[in-house]
């Protein structure tokens, strides 16, 4: 008779809690022939621990007439995202947006920043042309392949 316990790898369990902490995940699962390790977070939130950011009001946006309707995920100069991440849309709070609707842009300059584990990767256009719509807002989480921005 085999006794094969999974062992607790105390480095292994501190690596997936420093994970959660820094992508503000809930839970984190890892998998391996030797067994399976779950950490999940437990926590009622009680108060932001963030300090607000001050944003200067911003355009309204123009309003779609129902015959404008357009398919923005399935338009041709769509740009998604490659990272789950948080979007900073100026290089800092207090600064300018990187883009706004109707900018024109040229083939890799930065459109905004994708933030993922405390590591800024600037998203560079990958085209020259014009910004017909910002899909995100400043500050938001997002997903692999979510739309961001269009660039026709």
């Amino acid at each position: 008779m085999t006794n094969s316990t999974f062992k607790i790898d105390e480095k292994a369990i501190r690596s997936l809690a420093k994970v959660l902490h820094e992508t503000n995940l809930q839970e984190i699962e890892y998998e391996c022939a030797a067994g399976r390790l779950r950490v999940a977070l437990n926590i009622t939130p009680v108060a932001s621990i963030e300090a607000p950011v001050v944003v200067a009001p911003a355009a309204p946006a123009p309003i779609e007439k129902p015959s404008e309707k357009i398919d923005w995920d399935t338009h041709p100069g769509l740009i998604k995202s490659p990272m789950v991440a948080t979007v900073y849309l100026s290089p800092q709070p207090d600064a300018s947006p990187f883009i706004k609707t109707g900018d024109i842009v040229k083939e890799g300059q930065t459109l905004l920043i994708l933030e993922a584990m405390k590591v800024m990767n600037p998203l560079k256009a990958p085209k020259n042309g014009k910004i017909v719509k910002i899909l995100v807002e400043d500050l938001s989480p997002i997903e692999f392949g979510q739309p961001l921005v269009i660039v026709e």
